[in-house]
C-alpha cells in the first residue's frame, strides 16, 4: 500500500510527511518563481545523515541533488545518524535604509524554513540548517545551538556540495585579483574564487556566493571528482568554535540575464545583521586622489586640487612611515621610505591644512604594522585627525585571519576611522553591520592594466559581491595606449560602485614636485573640460539600473542621485547603441551632457561634450567603436 501524505501549507511553504518517516520539505520564494526541495538522505549505516537540496527557477532546474553536511573532527561523536526532528517556518517583509549604497532603501523579503536535526543517541546533539527563499535567489546556513553534551567543536570539512544537471560553463579565477576564464564545471580542478558565475544551458545565470563571513574560514569552489556536474566547497582551514555558532550563509543568486545578478546583489546585505554602530554621522563617502610623491608640497597640492574639484579625500600611500614590508617600520612615525621619495613630508602640516579646507586624509598601513601596532595606531590616528585607513596586503582565508580582520574594522569604528581593505579581500556584505568598511580591492583593477574584456567580466562577476576599489586612473599614460580610452574611464566611475571612489590613482596636480619619480607629463592632471564631470559625480546612489549588458562585451548602467541621472556605457567592439530614457521622470525635460571620445578635440584626453534636451520618450542613439565608452549626466531643466 502506498504511504499516506499529509500537507501543511505555511507562509508559501509546503511540508510533506510520509508515513514511513522519510520526508521532503518545499519552500517557495514570495513571487513563487523559485522553489526548493529538501530531502532526507542516508545509507544503511547512517540513515538520514544528510540533506539534499534541489532548486528551480520558473520551473527550470538550477540545483540538482546538492548535498548539505558538515564533518567534525570527532565525527563519531557528532555528525552521524542525524534525523529531522522539527521544521519551523517563518517569513519577513521589511524595508531598511543603508548608511550608503547603490539603492536608497532595500527590501528584505523572504520565506524561511529551519530544519532541526538531532543525533539518534544518548547525547542528543543538534544541527539546524536554515533556508531562505527570496525572489532573487536562495540562501542557507548551518547553526549549532547550545547543547548539553558539547561546548566546543572543530569543523574539519564543510560538505556543501552544489549539484547541477549538466556540465555548465563558469567564469573562473583562482584569486581575487586574477584573470577570468570561461571553463566547464568539470575543469575547475583548483579552488576558485567566489562569487562564481555560471552560464547555464537552459538560459539562466547563477552565482554562488557567501555572506556574513566574519569568523569562519573562507569558502572557495572546485569540481567534485566523485560525481559529475557537482561543485564542492573548499574551506581555507578548519573552523574552531563554541556553541552557539552560525556558519556564513551560502547563497545562490539566479536570473535570466547576467545583469539581473548584479542589480540584485543587495541580497548579500540582507543576510548580514543590521548596523551595529550607534553613531554613523562621521562615515562620509566621497572621491579620493592618491598622493604619489610623499612630500609636503605634493600633499598640499592634492588638498588644493581636492577642494577645488569637489573631492573629499587625499590618501597617502605606502612609504610614508618607512618601507611597508620591513618589520622595523613604525607606523606611529612619519619616516618617508627613501626608495619611494626623497621627501620632505610634514604630514601633520598637511593634515592641519586639509582640515581647514574640509578635506579628509586617509593613510595606508601595511599588514605588518597593523598586526603589531593596531591598538596603538587607531587612537593615535584619531588624535591626528585622520579620517580613514587603507589596509594593505592583509592575510585572508583562514578562520584566524578572517576573525582578526573584521575585529580590526570594528576597532577602527570605535575610533571613528573608515577602512579600505586592499589586495585579496573580497566582501560578503559585512558593510551593512560595520558601514565604516567602505570599500575593498579584491579585483583586477587599473593597477594591473586590465583589458576591456576583463574589465567587463569583472563588472558581471566580482561586482556581484559588493563595492570594489578599482584604482581608476585618468591621466596615466596606460589609459590611452592599453586601456580603452578616457571616455571609458569616465563611464567606469559610474559602473563600478565604490563609496570611496579613487579617480586619480596615478595622477598628480600640476603644482606637485616637478619630475617626480620619472612620472610622465600625461600623468599630471590637466585642466580639461571633463573635470566638471568628476566634480559633479556622486559615489553613492538612490537608485541603480542595468539597462543592457553582455558578459565581457557591453554594459549600460544608469544610476540616480536625487533627481540627477548618470549613465555609464562600456563597450568592447563596434556597436550601434540605443538607450531609451524610459527611467526618467514623466513630464520633465532634462539636459543631457554626453561625454564621448573625440580625436579631433585638442586636449590630452580628447573628450568631446554634447548637450541636448531629452525627456522620458527620448531614445539616444550613437555608434561606439572598439574599446570605447561614454558617460552621460542627465540634469532636470528648470522651466
Amino acid at each position: 500500500m502506498s504511504p499516506t501524505i499529509k500537507y501543511y501549507i505555511l507562509v508559501g511553504c509546503i511540508l510533506l510527511i510520509h508515513s514511513d518517516s522519510k520526508a521532503e520539505w518545499s519552500l517557495f520564494s514570495p513571487d513563487r518563481n523559485i522553489e526548493i526541495h529538501v530531502r532526507s538522505f542516508g545509507d544503511n549505516d547512517h540513515p538520514h545523515a544528510f540533506l539534499t537540496l534541489d532548486m528551480t527557477y520558473k520551473a527550470k532546474p538550477v540545483l540538482k541533488n546538492s548535498l548539505l553536511h558538515l564533518e567534525f573532527a570527532d565525527s563519531g561523536r557528532f555528525c552521524s545518524d542525524m534525523k529531522v526532528k522539527e521544521v519551523v517556518y517563518s517569513s519577513q517583509d521589511t524595508l531598511w535604509k543603508p548608511v550608503w549604497g547603490e539603492q536608497k532603501q532595500i527590501r528584505d523579503h523572504y520565506n524561511e524554513m529551519e530544519i532541526k536535526l538531532r543525533k539518534e543517541s544518548a547525547n542528543g546533539c543538534e544541527i539546524h540548517i536554515t533556508f531562505r527563499a527570496y525572489d532573487e535567489g536562495i540562501a542557507f546556513h548551518y547553526f549549532i545551538p547550545v547543547q548539553k553534551y558539547m561546548k566546543a567543536f572543530v569543523i574539519s570539512r564543510e560538505n556543501s556540495i552544489f549539484g547541477f544537471d549538466k556540465d555548465h560553463k563558469a567564469y573562473v579565477t583562482d584569486r581575487a585579483q586574477g584573470l577570468y576564464d570561461k571553463v566547464p564545471i568539470s575543469q575547475i580542478t583548483e579552488p576558485c574564487e567566489r562569487p562564481l558565475l555560471l552560464e547555464m544551458e537552459n538560459g539562466l545565470y547563477v552565482s554562488l556566493l557567501e555572506a556574513r563571513l566574519v569568523d569562519y574560514a573562507r569558502m572557495k569552489f572546485l569540481a567534485d571528482p566523485s560525481c559529475p556536474n557537482r561543485l564542492k566547497t573548499h574551506l581555507d582551514g578548519v573552523v574552531k568554535a563554541s556553541c552557539p555558532y552560525s556558519s556564513p550563509w551560502r547563497v545562490v543568486l539566479v536570473g535570466e540575464q547576467p545583469g539581473d545578478l548584479l542589480v540584485n546583489n543587495f541580497l548579500i546585505y540582507n543576510l548580514n545583521p543590521p548596523c551595529a554602530l550607534p553613531d554613523v554621522s562621521w562615515i562620509k563617502p566621497g572621491k579620493v586622489i592618491r598622493e604619489v610623491t610623499l612630500t609636503t608640497q605634493g600633499g598640499m597640492a592634492c588638498v588644493d586640487f581636492a577642494a577645488k574639484n569637489n573631492l573629499q579625500y587625499v590618501e597617502f600611500d605606502a612609504g610614508w612611515y618607512g618601507h611597508e614590508s620591513a618589520d622595523s617600520s613604525d607606523a606611529t612615525t612619519v619616516t618617508v621610505d627613501p626608495r619611494r621619495s626623497e621627501g620632505p613630508l610634514d604630514l601633520h602640516r598637511v593634515i592641519e591644512y586639509a582640515n581647514e579646507k574640509n578635506i579628509g586624509i586617509f593613510l595606508y598601513v601595511n599588514r605588518r604594522a597593523l598586526e603589531k601596532q593596531l591598538d596603538t595606531i587607531l587612537p593615535l590616528y584619531q588624535r591626528w585627525g585622520i579620517k580613514g585607513i587603507k589596509f594593505g596586503f592583509v592575510n585572508v582565508g583562514s578562520q584566524y585571519w578572517t576573525t582578526w580582520l573584521h575585529r580590526a574594522v570594528e576597532k577602527a569604528a570605535e575610533h571613528q576611522l573608515m577602512v579600505d581593505i586592499h589586495d585579496e579581500y573580497r566582501p560578503t556584505g559585512v558593510s551593512r553591520t560595520l558601514p565604516n568598511l567602505m570599500t575593498q580591492e579584491g579585483i583586477r583593477g587599473d593597477e594591473t592594466t586590465p583589458s576591456t574584456a576583463q574589465t567587463l567580466l569583472n563588472l558581471f562577476t566580482r561586482m556581484i559581491a559588493g563595492p570594489a576599489d578599482h584604482t581608476i586612473c585618468y591621466f596615466a599614460d596606460r589609459v590611452e595606449h592599453e586601456m580603452a580610452n578616457h571616455a571609458f574611464q569616465l563611464a567606469k566611475s559610474i559602473a563600478f560602485f565604490s563609496p570611496l571612489q579613487f579617480i586619480f590613482w596615478y595622477d598628480r596636480p600640476e603644482n606637485s614636485p616637478p619630475d617626480f619619480g620619472g612620472l610622465k607629463n600625461k600623468e599630471v592632471i590637466k585642466d580639461v573640460p571633463e573635470l566638471e564631470f568628476f566634480k559633479r559625480l556622486p559615489t553613492t546612489w538612490d537608485e541603480s539600473l542595468l539597462l543592457e549588458g553582455e558578459m565581457g562585451k557591453f554594459a549600460v548602467i544608469a544610476r540616480r542621485k536625487g533627481r540627477v541621472w548618470y549613465v555609464g556605457i562600456l563597450n568592447l567592439s563596434h556597436k550601434r547603441v540605443r538607450i531609451p530614457l524610459t527611467f526618467l521622470e514623466p513630464s520633465t525635460r532634462y539636459l543631457a551632457h554626453i561625454y564621448y571620445d573625440e580625436p579631433a578635440v585638442e586636449t590630452v584626453t580628447q573628450i568631446g561634450l554634447k548637450k541636448e534636451p531629452v525627456e522620458k520618450s527620448t531614445v539616444l542613439e550613437f555608434d561606439l567603436h572598439l574599446n570605447s565608452g561614454q558617460a552621460i549626466r542627465l540634469d532636470p531643466m528648470i522651466e
